[in-house]
């Protein structure tokens, strides 16, 4: 007999989301999780959002569990065998399993320079070590205009901290944005006392008596107590290469989420999967993704044979601006813009071959549905027609 029924790798929003899956099909199976992080489950968009606001405490995001999982932190898997189907932590425990489910999310990506100076930005103990720095009055450069650095840059400032922003991008969250919706965020930014340094590379970051230096491509040397970086991930498929898994861009698993071995499932950040609603593959670093793909995958461990087939949404706070949206969105595709209020308040349409991959929702809310059955319906629509479609 193995040790575990359902052995989880993972303690994110996946794997907890996993567990509440497997319940909701099998109330005896045992179920144990292993996670790397010290801290048990919890969601992650509050980093960046709420936690700064004040409208949540770290005792709140914790992510429920089932009473009965076996719980194990701090730990790191270092040998997998799939064939016999155990594995051993850095303990030297080892741990049999009827099923598997690989959550490892991912790690972020670094800096050849800066070392430790660098937070970047993704835990429980980032967000507490950055906190101690806002409440003891540091000025930080924030490196990245994407998802993340803007609502960090935006988080820090509203603490009343100094922050500038470095990123490569003409415009924040430019790839997102058509170009004049990112120039006017940047304004905005500024606005709002970010100092905004963009189209700028980062070369180095210099550690002095008095603080950090970053130094960017044009040779700009911005002082700073501390730099924050928010420039993705790398999916974490270091177990699946070790056992021969297929890997690209993420584990790569099937409409039920499974691996090439049938008692290996993949979620989260790590899986790359059939998308049923978009078409090809693809892999989604979103906390609604997260939970969705985990249930997913328990109640399929648990015998479900339930096609994953979800087109999960996102949202982003940026100082008073905000925004939901669904689906595929790329600032590269064709644009159908439908304002009430120019850059404060409307709807974009991202359109591919005639049909709406996704829908940006700026302060437009609950809506978020109404987008999505647009998606979903795959009909090919005149772009006028878009106009005064969702309000």
């Amino acid at each position: 007999m193995p040790d575990t029924d359902y052995l989880i790798i993972g303690g994110g929003m996946t794997g907890a989301a996993a567990a509440e899956g497997i319940r909701e099909l099998d109330k005896d199976g045992t179920i144990t999780m292993l996670s790397a992080e010290h801290a048990p489950p919890y969601d992650r968009p509050p980093l960046s959002k709420k936690l700064w606001e004040g409208k949540k405490t770290l005792d709140q995001i914790v992510a429920p569990l089932p009473r009965d999982v076996e719980l194990h932190l701090g730990r790191r898997v270092v040998a997998l065998d799939a064939d016999r189907r155990q594995l051993t932590d850095d303990t030297g425990r080892v741990f049999t399993y009827g099923q598997l489910l690989l959550a490892t999310g991912g790690t972020p990506r670094r800096l050849p320079f800066g070392g430790d100076a660098v937070n970047y930005y993704r835990t429980v103990d980032d967000y507490v070590a950055l906190r101690d720095d806002v409440e003891r009055g540091a000025s930080f450069v924030v490196i990245g205009g994407g998802f993340i650095g803007s609502e960090l840059a935006a988080a820090l400032r509203s603490q009343g901290n100094e922050v500038a922003m470095v990123f490569p991008e003409d415009g924040i969250t430019d790839r997102l944005f058509p170009p004049d919706m990112a120039a006017d965020i940047n304004e905005y930014y500024r606005n709002q006392g970010v100092e905004i340094l963009n189209g700028e590379s980062v070369n180095n970051i210099e550690q002095t008596d008095d603080g950090l230096v970053v130094i960017t491509g044009s040779g700009r040397r911005v002082a700073a107590d501390r730099v924050v970086a928010g420039i993705g991930i790398k999916p974490s498929t270091g177990l699946a290469e070790a056992i021969g898994l297929a890997v690209d861009n993420g584990i790569v698993v099937d409409e039920y989420l499974r691996t090439e071995r049938p008692d290996i499932f993949a979620a989260g950040d790590v899986a790359n999967y059939p998308d049923a609603i978009l078409g090809g593959r693809r892999r989604v670093e979103h906390a609604d993704a997260a939970r969705a793909m985990g249930r997913a995958a328990g109640r399929n461990m648990a015998g479900a044979a339930e096609p994953y087939r979800y087109l999960p949404m996102f949202y982003s706070d940026l100082f008073d601006l905000g925004y939901e949206a669904v689906g595929r969105l790329d600032s590269r595709m064709t644009l159908v813009e439908d304002w009430q209020d120019e850059y404060r308040r409307g709807v974009i349409y991202y359109l591919d071959g005639g049909r709406v991959r996704g829908v940006l929702l700026f302060d437009v809310w609950d809506k978020v549905d109404e987008a999505r059955a647009l998606i979903e319906s795959g009909e090919e629509v005149e772009p006028g027609s878009l106009i005064g479609r969702i309000r």
